[in-house]
């Protein structure tokens, strides 16, 4: 018995080095072929397009914002976390709309909703006095292909843009947010 316990740990340590030289380029090939495919929202990246109906059935593009500061707020009428962070949203959005950033005039809110009813949307926009103009949502809830485009596994998230729509930050909440708006005045 006491063989079998030296025997099986030599023969695996011989396998993985006998190995080493195959598993080691399959291992390049794998980050080389992440690399060249890397996908999702990504600080410093442009963030990928979003071109989705608004409440009224307009079709509102992200990219129709550029010039702007963009905070594209992904939410949901029934995310109680998303609500509770709408108000704080609601005065930031008052408070830098019209002012003067380093890569960017003004700042203005994208929100895509995660909702799947309109009504509950429409609703929650009025609720919670979102007042910015860009809304937007596929009615297809947790089955949004944005949800894989940006890497989201959980809301609220958000993701501030530049005038270019590169991003700058991802998950800036309540005076973070603010803060972060600060630094970029110009």
């Amino acid at each position: 018995m006491k063989v079998v316990h030296y025997i099986i740990p030599t023969v695996i340590f011989l396998l993985l080095i006998g190995n080493q030289e195959i598993k080691g380029q399959q291992s390049e090939d794998f980050f080389r072929a992440a690399e060249e495919e890397e996908t999702g929202a990504h600080i410093g990246q442009p963030a990928p397009e979003i071109f989705l109906e608004s409440p009224s059935g307009e079709k509102i593009a992200l990219s129709s914002l550029r010039g702007q500061m963009v905070l594209i707020d992904f939410w949901a009428a029934w995310c109680p976390p998303c609500r509770r962070e709408n108000p704080k949203l609601v005065s930031t959005y008052r408070q830098y709309k019209d002012r003067e950033f380093v890569n960017g005039t003004g700042f203005t809110i994208y929100s895509v909703s995660l909702d799947k009813k309109k009504e509950s949307w429409i609703a929650a926009i009025d609720e919670d006095s979102l007042v910015w103009e860009s809304h937007v949502s596929d009615l297809m809830g947790r089955e949004s292909a944005l949800l894989d485009e940006y890497e989201i596994s959980s809301i609220p998230l958000n993701f501030l843009l530049d005038g270019n729509g590169i991003i700058l930050a991802v998950g800036l909440r309540g005076s973070a947010l603010e803060e972060r708006l600060k630094e970029l005045l110009k």
